[in-house]
């Protein structure tokens, strides 16, 4: 009855292998790079070999085995939602969508999309493997906790920027391990059921997630997103390998196997802002990342690695017109500016705020190997950010400015006009673009997804790897994510308004002997039987969508009416 029927998609085999031949296996570790395109890697793989000339290949390379082509469902370039909203559930999604069926755009969709389904929440692949085989779930990560890539993986909604409806959709989704960015974003309801249910939360405890031994763990760091490796104090926030490590430590513990998600989430902050230096040292954290989740599988023999950016960012090129000859300058012209930076332009910019205007020289000599010209210099006290410029801030202007490093915006945003103007490194734009990205993939059976793909493709892939065909996601969120006019239809049912800006409507349903009463976003279920009160603990999260004032839950809920 709650069936969703499939669509008009047609998914084809995934490259160069049919899913039906590949392998399952225990453990997927997925891999994403935010919003790095191949010059990223490109310019990151060098900056690698310049610094450590023992070092000319990266960790991912030997693993490099196609091209994804991403997209959201009626436009060729996507945000982060829809992108990895693909490759989790299999469908295109709209900008701004997380793991949500897309509103039907007839003339613009890329492939057909079935307009009754709008709104409609779409299981996951590690929803999928919890719900199951019972594994455990991993989401590491250097953004806040509910931004998209993250989100994409456990929870629902038409809106990235709805954080008050996705966090507590990712506490109650009951993933096992949880580290990243966010800890002011962590509801106070939310911390309690973890809290309450066996976890440890730590929240900027570098110590106590290190010593922790629960199989269980929320470990959060800066009030959102985290720093960029570059200007991370190590004593006071982990490596993105380090995160990786415990992750997998943890997770490898469950006899059932694992799914872990670990997202190098600020190299796509750093493309938005065209840090070069921000862009590249992220890029080789992430890689560092990579090689402790490809060693993990090598001597696990049960672990598939995926490892694939969401989308290109900010049209970034390895040589630039303003250049001249930039074609035939050396290793050393091309990369020893960007091997003397200690700070991106977000470290810098803390820096110089942090400091007497006396200290700019000396802080441009000890984290970056130079001086500031006079005509950077005025450009630097001109600029509207810099707290502590000797020009009072109604008297900065642009007149007499260097065009190329004048900026209207932050101080880090003329850093990194300044950073760029050090290297022939060229941008397009400070937004997403639409090329291929790079597949890499380890499989301990050798059953790789050769060749181009589309972002869902890499879905069907995902889906293989855990024994089962995709076509069981739709299964599962015809179960899961059924709308509370079909499951609750004969039954006597109310929606309640919210009663304050924070909380949410709920759903009061009515039987002949019990009530039911549901809050959205969490899997708590309250149930009034004859006069007893007892919580319905789910194993999915209910989610309510206010542009259809339709509950999306779990069909079985009729049964506790009967």
């Amino acid at each position: 009855m709650y069936f969703l029927l499939l669509s008009a998609l047609v998914i084809r085999p995934a490259g160069g292998v049919e899913t039906k031949d590949v392998k399952p296996v225990k453990n997927i570790i997925l891999l994403i790079p935010d919003g790095a395109s191949l010059a990223t890697v490109s310019i990151a793989r060098w900056l690698q070999w310049y610094n450590h000339p023992d070092m000319p290949e990266l960790n991912i390379d030997p693993y490099l085995c196609g091209t994804v082509r991403t997209h959201s469902s009626n436009a060729p370039i996507g945000d982060s939602a829809p992108t990895t909203s693909c490759y989790m559930t299999g469908y295109p999604s709209r900008t701004g969508y997380v793991s949500t069926y897309p509103v039907s755009d007839p003339l613009n969709d890329i492939y057909p999309t079935d307009s009754t389904r709008a709104y409609r929440p779409i299981t996951t692949v590690l929803e999928a493997g919890k719900l199951l085989h019972k594994k455990a779930a991993g989401l590491v990560f250097t953004c806040e906790f509910p931004h998209a890539t993250p989100a994409d993986c456990s929870a629902h909604s038409y809106n990235r920027s709805k954080y008050e409806w996705i966090a507590p959709q990712m506490a109650h989704n009951d993933l096992s391990v949880v580290i990243g960015g966010g800890a002011s974003l962590l509801p106070e309801e939310s911390e309690a059921y973890l809290k309450a249910n066996g976890y440890s939360v730590y929240k900027n405890n570098l110590q106590g997630m290190k010593t922790d031994s629960n199989e269980k763990m929320w470990a959060l760091y800066g009030d959102r997103d985290m720093d960029y490796d570059l200007d991370r104090n190590p004593a006071e926030q982990p490596s993105l390998e380090e995160m990786t490590r415990i992750a997998i430590e943890k997770l490898s513990k469950n006899e059932n196997g694992f799914f872990l998600m670990v997202e190098g989430s600020k190299i796509d902050w750093a493309a938005h802002a065209n840090d070069p230096v921000a862009m590249a040292t992220d890029f080789l954290a992430f890689d560092r990342a990579c090689g402790v989740a490809l060693a993990f599988a090598a001597q696990n023999k049960e672990t598939a690695v995926v490892i694939v950016p969401d989308h290109g960012n900010s049209g970034v090129s390895l040589g630039i017109g303003r250049c001249s000859g930039y074609d035939k300058l050396t290793k050393d012209q091309l990369f020893h500016a960007l091997s003397q930076f200690k700070l991106t332009a977000t470290g810098f910019a803390n820096q110089l705020n942090t400091q007497p205007a006396s200290e700019v020289q000396n802080i441009f000599r000890q984290y970056a190997g130079f001086e500031l010209t006079e005509t950077e210099l005025k450009a630097l006290y001109n600029n509207k950010g810099y707290k502590n410029s000797p020009i009072p801030e109604n008297e900065r202007s642009s007149e007499g400015v260097e065009t190329s490093l004048y900026s209207s915006g932050s101080l880090s945003d003329f850093l990194a006009l300044l950073i760029a103007s050090k290297m022939c490194i060229g941008f397009t734009t400070r937004g997403h673009t639409g090329e291929e990205v790079f597949l890499a993939a380890y499989h301990p059976e050798g059953t790789l997804p050769i060749g181009m793909h589309s972002n869902i493709e890499l879905n069907a892939y995902l889906c293989a790897l855990f024994g089962f065909n995709r076509d069981l996601l739709d299964e599962l969120t015809g179960q899961h994510f059924a709308p509370h006019t079909e499951v609750f239809k004969g039954y006597t049912y109310e929606t309640l308004p919210a009663v304050n800006e924070k909380s949410f409507p709920s759903l009061v349903v009515k039987g002949k002997k019990n009530q039911l009463t549901i809050h959205p976003f969490t899997n708590i279920v309250t149930c009034v039987a004859k006069k007893e009160t007892n919580q319905i603990r789910l194993h999915s999260v209910i989610v309510y969508v206010d542009k259809n004032n339709t509950f999306y839950l779990p069909a079985e809920l009729e049964e506790y009416l009967k």
